[in-house]
C-alpha cells in the first residue's frame, strides 16, 4: 500500500490532522517541541460517494471503500539535513513515503507556540523544501563519489548515473526540487533509484483557524495566508493547496457521518477539508478507482493510472489476471443515468473490452476469465 507522509514544522497541526484523517487519537498533539518522535501510521478510507449510489442500484449488503496509508512524521527544524532536532530520523521517515502532505500553519494563536515566533507560511515551506534539497545534495555527492570510480573503469551504468547527478546538482543548488526537472522516461527510471526527497509529489494542507474555515473554503484567495500558499505551490511545483481546519476535523472524527455533515452545514461548509485532502493525496499518488457492484457488495478497487484491464483484474485475484478473457464495462455516470445495468445495456452503454483497454476512474467492471 502506498504511503503519504504528513510533514511540517513543529506546532503546525500535523498530529491533529493525522488524528482527523485516520479518525483515531493515536498521535499525541501537545504544545511542546517534538511531541511526535516515532511516526504514527494509519490506514485511511478514501471517501467515495459513488459507492452508496451503486449499492442502491444493486441492492448491495456491504460497501467496501479503497484505502491509503498516512504517516505522521516528527516536526522538522532548520538544519535537519545536518542532524538538527530529529533531522536524520525525520528525513529517513520521509524517504520511506511515496508522497508528502506538507501542513502549513495559516492561523494565529498566541496559546500555540510557533517554532520561529511568528506565522509565515511561505518561510515555513521554504525551510522544509530547503532541508529536503540539502539532504538530496548530500546523498548525491556521496553517490557520485562511489560511481565516479566505476565510471572511469568503463562501467556504463555508473557513467550514466554520474551524468544525471551532474544535471540534478546545479538544479538543486538553485533551490529547485528534483521533481521540477523534465527527465526522459529512461532517465527517470534511473533517477527513481536515487530516492530523492525533493522528487516526491507534494500537496499543501493550509491549516486555518476554526472561525476562518468557511470563508477560506468558499474563497481561498480572500484568506491572505492561504492565497500565498496557493500561489507559491502553483508557481514552484504545480502543486495543489487544500484548506483544512485540523482542530475542527479532529472534532468531526468523533461524530457520525450524518452528524458531521450537519455540523459542517451549520458552519456554511459543504465538504470536509480532510475528505478533499484524502482524495487529493490519492490522485497525487497516481492512484485511480474502478468499481464492482452486486447484491453481496459494492467495492472500490485501487489501480495505478494507466493500468490495463488484465492488471486491474489482478487486483481482485491473480487468477483473474492470469486467465483474463474480457471485461464488461459501463462507466459509473452512464450506469447511474440509466438506473440499472439492463437499461444501460439497452442504451448501448455497456461494452466488452479486451487486454489493451486502459481502465478509467469510475469504470464499473465485471471480468470474464478462465483458469
Amino acid at each position: 500500500m502506498l504511503k503519504a507522509g504528513i510533514v511540517g514544522l513543529p506546532h503546525v497541526g500535523k498530529s491533529t490532522l493525522f488524528n482527523a484523517v485516520t479518525r483515531t487519537r493515536k498521535a499525541e498533539a501537545a504544545n511542546y517541541p517534538f511531541c511526535t518522535i516515532d511516526p504514527n501510521v494509519g490506514i485511511v478510507m478514501v471517501p467515495d460517494e459513488r459507492l452508496a449510489v451503486l449499492s442502491k442500484i444493486s441492492g448491495s449488503h456491504k460497501l467496501v471503500p479503497t484505502a491509503i496509508e498516512f504517516v505522521d512524521i516528527a516536526g522538522l527544524v532548520a538544519g535537519a539535513s545536518e542532524g538538527a532536532g530529529l533531522g536524520n530520523k525525520f528525513l529517513a521517515n520521509i524517504r520511506e513515503t511515496d508522497a508528502i502532505v506538507q501542513v502549513v500553519r495559516c492561523f494565529q494563536n498566541d496559546d500555540i507556540i510557533h517554532e520561529l515566533g511568528s506565522v509565515d507560511p511561505i518561510r515555513d515551506i521554504e525551510i522544509i523544501n530547503a532541508e529536503l534539497i540539502l539532504a538530496d545534495m548530500s546523498a548525491l555527492e556521496k553517490r557520485r563519489h562511489t560511481r565516479e570510480k566505476k565510471a572511469k573503469g568503463g562501467d556504463k551504468e555508473s557513467k550514466k548515473e554520474v551524468e544525471l547527478i551532474d544535471i540534478i546538482m546545479p538544479h538543486l543548488d538553485q533551490g529547485k526540487p528534483a521533481l521540477t526537472i523534465d527527465f526522459s522516461e529512461d532517465d527517470l527510471e534511473i533517477v527513481k533509484g536515487f530516492f530523492l526527497l525533493s522528487s516526491k509529489r507534494t500537496i499543501y494542507a493550509c491549516n486555518v483557524a476554526e472561525d476562518e474555515l468557511a470563508s477560506a473554503v468558499e474563497n481561498p484567495d480572500s484568506h491572505v495566508e492561504v492565497a500565498k500558499v496557493r500561489k507559491f505551490a502553483a508557481e514552484h511545483s504545480g502543486a495543489e493547496a487544500v484548506v483544512i481546519s485540523a482542530r475542527i476535523e479532529e472534532e468531526l472524527s468523533d461524530l457520525s457521518h450524518e452528524e458531521a455533515a450537519e455540523f459542517l452545514a451549520d458552519m456554511g461548509v459543504k465538504d470536509s477539508g480532510v475528505s478533499s485532502l484524502i482524495r487529493g493525496v490519492y490522485h497525487l499518488l497516481g492512484l485511480r478507482t474502478y468499481l464492482t457492484t452486486g447484491v453481496q457488495e459494492t467495492r472500490a478497487w485501487t489501480i495505478t493510472q494507466g493500468d490495463k484491464a488484465p492488471a486491474a483484474a489482478g487486483v481482485i485475484h491473480t487468477d483473474f489476471e492470469r486467465g483474463f478473457i474480457a471485461a464488461e464495462i459501463v462507466h459509473y455516470d452512464d450506469l447511474v443515468a440509466a438506473g440499472s445495468k439492463a437499461v444501460a445495456k439497452t442504451a448501448g452503454k455497456v461494452r466488452i473490452e479486451g487486454k489493451e483497454y486502459v481502465v478509467k476512474d469510475g469504470d464499473v467492471i465485471e471480468f470474464r476469465f478462465n483458469v
